[in-house]
């Protein structure tokens, strides 16, 4: 996984049809995405309930890009060498899932996957200030985690303090919540690299017509590239 900071787009699987996840991967990444994003809810960290290990493990296969498994779950540690061994690229905790963040990552690096830490939208950027060298994304959530389909909230200042911060590390700013063509410039012009959209890829497709999920990738694409 080489590092640059060209936009990529990672859909959300959270958003594609349940019953047919190998199709649904194959057809987005043959439709122009770069990644592949995979939400992981437990119901107490946040408010809902999808995937576990096995399954992540499932989709491995499938995904011939990044498999980017974000990982919304409390605690994060005991699981850590489970989604290692599932296969994804990046695994990603939140900054608020427990007291040793700095550990947290330390354990995803030594299990041979890319660091992330995701930031909720009530955690100001500072709260990863000591932890960018041993983490390659950050995660700015522009929801509150826990469901598809919400509004997107204005979390630009924060990714401009973030993109100052980094500076020339290898570090990616990723965003999570929202992102559709609108939301694309605001905040590809604030620093960010990865752009995470769901409902907005996968709306009005299917596997039987995939050619609209490449249309609503490129059109992410697009508004991000004109900032």
């Amino acid at each position: 996984m080489s590092f640059d900071r060209s936009i990529k787009i990672a859909p959300s699987i959270l958003s594609a049809d349940f019953a047919n996840f190998g199709q649904e991967i194959r057809a987005i990444e043959a439709e122009g995405a770069d990644w592949v994003h995979v939400d992981v809810m437990d119901g107490h960290f946040v408010p809902n309930l999808t995937f576990g290990p096995a399954a992540v493990k499932a989709f491995r296969p499938h995904v011939k890009t990044v498999m980017d498994v974000h990982l919304m779950i409390a605690p994060v540690d005991p699981y850590i060498d489970a989604y290692a061994d599932a296969g994804a690229d990046v695994l990603t905790a939140h900054v608020e899932a427990g007291p040793h963040i700095h550990r947290t990552l330390q354990a995803i690096r030594g299990a041979g996957m890319k660091a992330g830490v995701a930031l909720n939208p009530g955690t100001p950027a500072e709260a990863v200030a000591h932890l960018l060298d041993l983490t390659d994304l950050i995660c700015v959530m522009t929801v509150n985690p826990g469901f598809g389909g919400q509004k997107f909230i204005d979390m630009t200042a924060k990714i401009r303090s973030l993109r100052e911060m980094i500076g020339d590390r290898p570090v990616h700013i990723e965003i999570d919540g929202g992102v559709d063509p609108s939301t694309a410039p605001l905040v590809a012009e604030a620093g960010a690299d990865v752009l995470v959209a769901g409902s907005a890829v996968f709306r009005g497709g299917s596997v039987d017509a995939p050619q609209v999920y490449g249309e609503n990738i490129r059109k992410i694409r697009e508004a991000a590239s004109t900032a």
